[in-house]
């Protein structure tokens, strides 16, 4: 005898979906795991590629622990506009953006409805911050000194890393599921152009050199090189020795690529893209960030381990890499002062923080 289904619980509906979400922002590290389950099942032995490099210890003193508001739970990319003293955090999983002012260390802005608010940047030059509100499918439009809402324009199924390209006045988001990148004015925040990339998009830069924007393509471990004017890839690079090339940062004539799929960070020559070194990182970097000033780069990954390089040499040197502490992988650093702000959903105490730190090169 058929019986008909039992319909969910509202917990049931309630833990799913957070399952899903989690799921959603790991997805990585869920393929990895259920790759190797599905081999060991099969009899096949694994061979694990994420493996942790040695520690070697942080060149980094904390300066200050600072309360945030909100749940303990994750946090995504972070920006600083040193003039305007002000810090930018997305809150991802309370879906809103907290505006710290870094003389005082206190939040002064809260901007709330922003869903799994993952990308972020600030635009002094417009007064403007702009947000991926990912679980919307939105790039949200923000005036950096009111904290007010002025556009929420679609940019896709999952807008994630965004790029200001001061020649043509437009913001570029990774739509990184749609594989492609949603063009918008930055004044307006509306759209102006769809950019097809041929696989998954992660991060996206702005070489200001030489008038281009370049992108990681995820799923083709390459690099797409696009003409911001006429919004066409018009070549491809490719970065050797990159399992899904993620996070990407250009300073000092160079191209920094984080691939999360195998914890390397891979040093490419501008304006050729060729390979000059590659350095092991701690598993799976997400976010990187540059103090130019002192020439020092920062890598931070999804397992809370800290990378810093010293970047005056053209390969660039490992100076540190250790666990500071869990999901630290989102990193911003003040030009003006050289500190890093690392915003983590735990401090210790059971709440959100972020920790600020300053480096032996900063402080020399």
């Amino acid at each position: 005898m058929w019986s008909l289904p039992v319909p969910p619980s509202a917990s049931f509906c309630t833990e799913a979906a957070t399952m899903l979400a989690w799921a959603r922002t790991h997805r990585l590290f869920v393929a990895v795991i259920g790759a190797a389950v599905v081999a060991l099942a099969v009899g096949v032995p694994v061979a694990w590629r994420l493996t942790r490099p040695a520690d070697q210890p942080l060149p980094l003193t904390t300066v200050a622990t600072v309360p945030l508001p909100g749940q303990p739970s994750r946090f995504d990319y972070a920006d600083v506009d040193p003039a305007a003293h002000r810090l930018f955090v997305a809150h991802m999983d309370d879906g809103n953006l907290l505006a710290v002012d870094t003389r005082t260390n206190r939040v002064v802005a809260t901007v709330p409805d922003l869903p799994s608010v993952t990308g972020l940047i600030v635009v002094p030059a417009l007064h403007r911050v702009f947000a991926s509100a990912a679980g919307a499918g939105q790039v949200v439009t923000i005036d950096e000194d009111t904290a007010a809402v002025l556009a929420r324009t679609p940019a896709g199924q999952f807008p994630d890393g965004l790029a200001y390209v001061p020649s043509t006045g437009q913001v570029w988001v990774s739509d990184e599921d749609g594989g492609a990148e949603t063009v918008l004015d930055a004044r307006t925040g509306q759209a102006v152009a769809t950019v097809p990339l041929g696989g998954e998009a992660g991060n996206v830069r702005y070489d200001s050199d030489r008038d281009r924007v370049l992108v990681d393509v995820q799923t083709a471990d390459q690099i797409a090189v696009i003409d911001p004017h006429t919004h066409t890839v018009t070549g491809r690079a490719p970065v050797p020795g990159c399992d899904h090339d993620h996070g990407l940062l250009l300073t000092g004539g160079r191209a920094f690529v984080a691939c999360d799929g195998n914890n390397q960070l891979i040093v490419l020559a501008l304006p050729g893209l060729t390979q000059l070194g590659r350095l092991d990182v701690g598993d799976r970097p997400d976010v990187l960030a540059a103090d130019p000033a002192h020439q020092l780069l920062y890598v931070a990954a999804e397992s809370g381990d800290v990378t810093t390089i010293d970047t005056r040499t053209a390969a660039g040197r490992v100076t540190g890499r250790a666990h500071l502490a869990d999901n630290a992988h989102v990193v911003a650093v003040d030009q003006a002062t050289g500190l890093a702000y690392f915003p983590v959903p735990d401090t210790g105490a059971g709440r959100p923080g972020l920790l600020i730190t300053t480096s032996k090169q900063a402080t020399r």
